[in-house]
């Protein structure tokens, strides 16, 4: 071997060690920098005719494990994901207050019963019907406040997610053009770690927001994709979008680099931004049926204690709610007797008019009325005007019915045996004439119509998506009620395997007139409704508000409730006496100051059994008022804390493997200076090398001379 040879072979190992030097060096000034990842040196032996010529240094690279890698992203998102959720049900909770706290939201519901049982004794008592109100104000106060302040936590999650759909474009973004300054500087021979490990940091901070497969490229630098497989980053940054609806289900797409110019639906399964999409399309929806349907169900029963009694003496008149129907198909379907009394100021009766459904018929005074035979639906107020004669009126607007009295007499009413019945509701409750909670909604959506009734919508169309389990969109679908067909026709339009949802579910009619939806697919799919311009007549209520179809009207029902305003002004207007049947027109009172037999009846109808339809992720139940608030209460309180314990697990474990991955890829000192003395001895032992050659070359010089 010559003296340049070894000269040469002197000077790469130098050169090498010094290279080792400056990594260690780097990786102790690190030691403290979160997200570096230690580097090393890769070399080789120089080989020349067989024969070693020094040291090769191949590369610079990071000390990173794969496994370890992609551990800690899924491990993050899954965090990402819980704590969000977790985050969104204690905020909710928290709304409700504490159970066992007499402010809380359930104890206000107490409150009210026991008012009325209060109020029982001293039926006459001003103070003690001003306390009545006052307990069920408060109460639907509650109701409309917690339903707002959920609203209020979807719309936060709305702006959240857009806010990290923007961030979302700016890594992928950032992590693409990451990509070419490392390949450069691989190309060109150089540390290309510094960019490797600001988009490591960048990679990180994605896989908080949502989950994505990491994949190396040949000449450095990563590809990103979507669980799906689709391309986010390393040949060009695709774009997420957010596809936001005020009422509908919310979902991500995205339009990728060098794809289709159309949209692709993006699915996430973890991450942050997946925990917002399921708080605010799922989590917090369901709550708030949940409530709407309680308080629909305590307004219910509290109405139908009420529109058994009468308030003494007998208001002048009765205005029923808005049913969405128009006089002939609200009238439809009752069976049954009621009774409608008009009486004086001091409750004496001066007409009854018996009505019969089951026969269609009615009597007057104990006389039946002959001429027609039978009332129908179509002629029923025609006839019930007839019956009240010049003593007073019946009307029907706006989905309303009116009963009234002339010249200052009242109106009661009370069931007879069998009693009026239509969708679970007698005559009076059906209509709302008396009662004490009003709505500006149509909830529960019992609407008493049959497969065979008309449906009534005249014009417009409706827009449902349904979306998968994951929230992706499926698809849109747009149907058209049949013009003039029944409430077959419409569930048939609904249901239509081409311009429906029959391909993913199916919407169905039950006994008291109630539209739902259920999935028939093996991974279930939800509907929500986009926009629905149907109107039932001239200015009646879309298919989704009569029927409460999709969350967006049934979530928000809960504010839509409040207390008569006729009662709230004039306390004396609330319902505490019950009309007796048993006296005879003209005769002794019907109705008398002190009966507290309708206070009664309303102090007990939180204990009256009920039927909850479905609502949120809970099932359809048959249980009391009260019963309902203790499981609700304690469903919330369970979700909250079940969510707040996925969050520590997945916490945990995300801190568990970022431990195990800092080990493996952080900076140790002591193997640095281990690493730092041995490229030291090295780089003296070069030294040393290239000092000898030089003292024998010199040697031989000077023989030569």
């Amino acid at each position: 071997m010559s003296l340049n040879s070894v000269m040469a072979t002197a000077t790469s190992g130098m050169m090498a060690a010094q290279t080792g030097l400056r990594v260690t060096s780097d990786n102790i000034a690190n030691v403290n920098t979160k997200g570096y990842v230690r580097k090393t040196i890769s070399q080789s032996n120089m080989l020349s005719n067989g024969m070693g010529v020094g040291v090769n240094i191949d590369a610079i690279k990071r000390a990173t494990d794969r496994f370890l890698q992609s551990a800690s992203l899924n491990a993050a998102s899954d965090s990402g994901r819980a704590a969000v959720v977790a985050s969104s049900l204690d905020s909710a909770q928290q709304l409700f207050g504490d159970p066992s706290d007499d402010s809380s939201f359930f104890s206000r519901l107490d409150d009210i019963f026991s008012a009325f049982s209060s109020a029982q004794d001293d039926p006459s008592s001003t103070l003690r019907r001003t306390q009545v109100l006052t307990r069920v104000s408060d109460f639907l106060n509650e109701s409309s406040r917690i339903t707002s302040s959920i609203s209020k936590l979807g719309k936060d999650a709305d702006t959240r997610i857009s806010a990290d759909v923007d961030r979302i474009n700016d890594l992928l973004a950032e992590i693409d053009s990451l990509n070419s300054d490392i390949t450069r500087a691989r190309v060109a021979g150089a540390d290309a770690t510094g960019a490797e490990n600001v988009q490591a940091s960048r990679v990180d901070e994605l896989a908080k927001l949502m989950n994505v497969q990491i994949t190396p490229r040949t000449m450095g630098g990563v590809m990103v994709r979507s669980t799906e497989g689709l391309s986010l980053a390393g040949d060009g940054a695709a774009k997420v979008t957010y596809q936001t609806s005020p009422t509908a289900t919310g979902y991500l797409t995205v339009q990728l680099a060098n794809g289709s110019p159309v949209p692709t639906p993006l699915n996430i399964s973890s991450g942050e931004l997946r925990g917002l999409l399921e708080a605010r399309n799922t989590e917090l929806v369901n709550l708030s049926d949940q409530l709407g349907e309680f308080t629909s169900r305590a307004a219910e029963q509290i109405n139908r204690a009420a529109n058994a009694a009468s308030a003494v003496p007998a208001p002048n008149t009765l205005t029923g709610r808005d049913t969405g129907l128009d006089a002939q198909a609200a009238i439809k379907g009752f069976t049954g007797k009621t009774t409608i009394a008009i009486t004086d100021g001091l409750g004496v009766i001066q007409r009854r008019i018996d009505i019969d459904f089951s026969t269609s018929s009615m009597d007057v005074d104990g006389v039946p009325v002959s001429s027609p035979p039978a009332f129908t639906s179509a002629n029923f107020i025609t006839q019930l005007n007839a019956a009240m004669g010049t003593l007073g009126s019946a009307g029907f607007a706006g989905g309303a019915l009116t009963l009234s009295g002339s010249s200052g007499l009242g109106v009661a009413i009370a069931d007879g045996s069998p009693a009026s019945s239509k969708a679970g509701k007698g005559f009076s409750h059906y209509f709302g004439l008396n009662d004490i909670i009003r709505t500006d909604g149509y909830s529960p959506y019992e609407t008493g119509l049959g497969p065979l009734d008309a449906h009534g919508f005249t014009s417009g169309d409706m827009t449902i998506r349904l979306t998968d389990v994951e929230g992706g969109r499926i698809r849109d679908v747009l149907v058209t009620p049949p013009p003039g067909g029944t409430m077959q026709d419409l569930l048939d339009a609904l249901n239509s395997r081409a311009g429906g949802v029959g391909l993913y579910g199916s919407f169905s009619l039950n006994g008291k007139g109630q539209i739902s939806f259920t999935s028939n697919t093996t991974s279930a799919v939800t509907m929500s409704v986009v926009a629905d311009n149907t109107e039932r007549g001239v200015g009646g209520p879309s298919v989704s508000q009569l029927f409460g179809i999709g969350p967006a009207e049934r979530s928000t029902r809960g504010e839509k409730f409040y207390v008569d305003p006729t009662m709230d002004q004039n306390p004396a207007r609330l319902p505490f006496a019950q009309l007796d049947l048993s006296q005879t027109v003209g005769g002794k009172p019907a109705l008398t100051v002190g009966d507290g037999r309708g206070a009664l009846a309303l102090a007990k109808a939180g204990d009256t059994v009920t039927s909850f339809s479905a609502a949120g992720d809970t099932s359809a139940v048959t249980m009391s008022v009260t019963r309902y608030a203790t499981d609700f209460s304690g469903s919330i309180a369970r979700k909250a804390s079940t969510a707040e314990n996925r969050k520590d697990s997945a916490a945990s474990v995300s801190s568990e493997i970022d431990s195990q991955r800092q080990s493996e890829e952080g900076v140790n000192l002591d193997e640095e200076l281990i690493n730092l003395t041995t490229y030291q001895q090295a780089f003296n032992a070069s030294a040393r090398l290239i000092q000898a050659a030089k003292d024998l070359y010199e040697v031989l010089t000077d023989l030569v001379r």
